[in-house]
């Protein structure tokens, strides 16, 4: 196989012939229905995790999952709505910026690897790109209702139509469901009962494990034939979700993200396009341990809030796109009126990127450069130190064309991200437990890439190789001034492929493979394992689609052991698993289908996610944490109605 891939490059480069073609892009990944995917479950971040080898998740409750993409999260990555970013509040993660959007009204999600993406501010290794559904002119309808075990409901609406002028599309959900069981028959209180001090343990044992609502509206005005006019908002609310391993629930989460664009394309041959952007989106977050044992002798809660709006301008020439940003970010948020946590902190940027793209037959190249300059500000304490930061991130990447089949990818890039202010600011008790003086993370990234697509099979195989300096990692041998920068790297290699059987059959497969170490261990530690690096895991399904829209699906999801883990940082050995899932589908006609299964069909115990000390959970003794088992076997059936 490499002759002839060998051959044909070398054939291509002596006779000049040129294959124009759709090249692997590495950068990038697109998943353009999530609604099936994602029926069974509240949550977007399980749909993208089962699509996407770069995804993993973050679990510690029903919901509310949080992700890294290749073993970075937090402020690592970034997650925006048509362009607009979004973050969560909670500095313990309870409300991650995924969790705030749900599967309705979004039409296609793309996946962002490493720093090759200058147009959002701050991405580090990657993000999470959510593109809404457009309305159309007409009038149409979709009405979904889901049920599953553990009492899980949700019913969701959408509604989309007007003229060819103006047109609007409206959505709104609302879904609970109570304690899931794991393997073992235990529900979140039961598992805390059995693992935790018995003031964590809760005073209820059958509360819901979450309620969430859900509502989006977008209106598209087509001024003139070549302008138009978007207007939408967001708002999410989020109430009562229970985090069994950490010593506070969610009480509620809310956000509301208001979204402004105005779009004119065909300025003249060279002006291609102007669009201005203005977004807003602020989050509400409470923590409680109003419903835990403890709050009898000691009631504790953390009021945060996170407030983010700024400033677009992309200029589409014909040879490149030039953007200018302006953005503000304020955190604040108080255990009570007098003890603060993250104290009134601005975060202000201004930005410049500039990008282009040029073709050579078989070969297209990119390039992108950015500049921004950020200040962060603690407004009400001016103990703290402000602090300032000129970040530069750069790529370029080359696709090529080997033939009509095979094609060929390499990127290289760099980008920097500025210390949040959890990272620089944060206190508990009064004590500071950032670290004033934190530098900027910069990540120097090379990935290479291999893709196959023919009548019968598809593949890519993804490598890359992450060299990462200043990177900002959490202390736990440290009472004060927990956070340090410590150079690490991180490398592996992901794999994602069909196979076409016949016309109704198909295999698919996603895999990754994943390593990262501190160069050096931490001031009064050893390990020089990086946390969050899941081991080798994969999943493979077989499709059998039996008529138009309608399938079977057997899927095994399984993960290697836990093997490389920071135990100086709390992280602890997990066993390995593996779990078989059922899905099937079936169309009635246009208008009506069902879709069930049953997921873990084999009732497993498992763990997915480890216990690294940048989150607060709850000890078991020492430095060891409270893992979370994750959802035994759970049976789910929905019915969509639509014209």
């Amino acid at each position: 196989m490499k002759k002839v891939l060998f051959s044909l490059a070398i054939a291509n480069a002596l006779f000049g012939s040129e294959v124009v073609l759709e090249s692997l892009d590495v950068t990038s990944t697109k998943i353009e229905d999530i609604q099936d995917s994602s029926k069974s479950t509240t949550e977007v971040s399980s749909a993208i995790s089962r699509q996407n080898p770069s995804v993993d998740l973050s679990k510690r409750g029903a919901t509310s999952s949080d992700i890294f993409i290749r073993g970075l999260k937090r402020d690592n990555i970034s997650v925006d709505i048509d362009g607009a970013k979004i973050y969560g509040a909670g500095p313990n993660r309870m409300d991650p910026p995924i969790s705030h959007i749900s599967n309705e009204y979004i039409g296609d999600i793309v996946i962002t690897n490493g720093p090759f993406d200058v147009s959002n501010y701050g991405v580090l290794g990657g993000g999470v790109k959510v593109v809404t559904k457009e309305p159309k002119k007409g009038f149409a309808y979709d009405v979904d209702i889901t049920g599953g075990s553990f009492s899980y409901k949700k019913l969701s609406a959408t509604v989309s139509g007007g003229s060819e002028r103006l047109r609007v599309f409206i959505s709104g959900n609302y879904s609970d469901m109570d304690q899931y069981k794991d393997g073992n028959g235990n529900t979140f209180s039961q598992q805390t009962e059995q693992n935790s001090d018995s003031k964590f343990h809760y005073k209820d044992s059958s509360l819901k494990a979450f309620t969430k609502k859900n509502f989006f509206i977008k209106t598209v005005f087509d001024i003139t034939n070549n302008q138009t006019l978007k207007l939408s908002y967001l708002a999410n609310r989020d109430s009562d979700v229970l985090y069994p391993n950490t010593p506070m629930d969610g009480i509620y989460a809310n956000s509301d993200t208001y979204n402004i664009s105005y779009n004119i394309k065909n300025i003249s041959d060279i002006y291609k396009n102007l669009k201005l952007q203005f977004f807003s989106a602020d989050a509400r977050h409470l923590m409680s341990n109003r419903y835990r044992k403890q709050s009898n002798m000691m009631y504790m809660k953390h009021l945060v809030s996170s407030k983010n709006y700024a400033f677009k301008l992309v200029n589409d020439f014909d040879f490149f796109k030039l953007g200018l940003e302006s953005g503000k970010r304020n955190w604040d948020g108080e255990y009570s009126a007098t003890n603060k946590s993250i104290d009134n902190v601005d975060t202000t940027y201004n930005s410049i990127y500039i990008k282009t793209d040029k073709s050579f037959g078989s070969l297209k190249v990119d390039v992108g450069f950015r500049y921004d300059n950020s200040k962060t500000n603690p407004k009400s304490d001016t103990s703290l130190k402000k602090r300032k930061f000129d970040s530069i991130s750069y790529n370029i990447t080359a696709n090529y064309a080997i033939d009509s089949i095979n094609s060929v990818f390499v990127g290289f890039g760099s980008a920097q991200r500025v210390p949040d202010a959890r990272e620089l600011y944060f206190k508990k008790s009064g004590n500071i437990i950032g670290n004033q003086n934190l530098n900027q993370t910069t990540n120097y990234e090379a990935d290479l890439g291999y893709k196959l697509s023919s009548d019968d099979a598809d593949l890519n195989i993804k490598t890359f190789y992450n060299d990462i300096k200043n990177y900002i990692y959490i202390n736990s041998s440290k009472t004060s001034s927990k956070f340090e920068n410590v150079d690490a790297y991180i490398y592996g290699i992901e794999l994602a492929g069909t196979y076409y059987i016949n016309d109704e059959v198909s295999f698919d497969f996603i895999a990754a493979y994943k390593k990262g170490q501190k160069k050096k261990a931490l001031d009064g530690q050893n390990d020089k394992d990086l946390a969050d690096i899941t081991p080798l895991n994969g999943t493979a399904d077989v499709v059998y689609e039996y008529k138009p829209n309608s399938y079977v699906k057997l899927e095994v999801e399984a993960r290697d052991k836990w093997r490389n883990y920071d135990s100086d940082n709390g992280e602890q050995a997990i066993s390995g698993w593996a779990v078989a899932n059922l899905e099937l589908k079936h169309s009635f006609n246009r208008y009506i289908s069902f879709l069930g299964g049953v997921e873990n069909i084999l009732d497993k115990t498992y763990q997915r996610s480890n216990t690294y000390a940048d989150l607060t959970l709850i000890s078991t003794g020492g430095t060891k944490y409270t893992l979370l088992n994750e959802m035994g076997r759970y049976i789910y059936a929905s019915f969509d109605f639509k014209y």
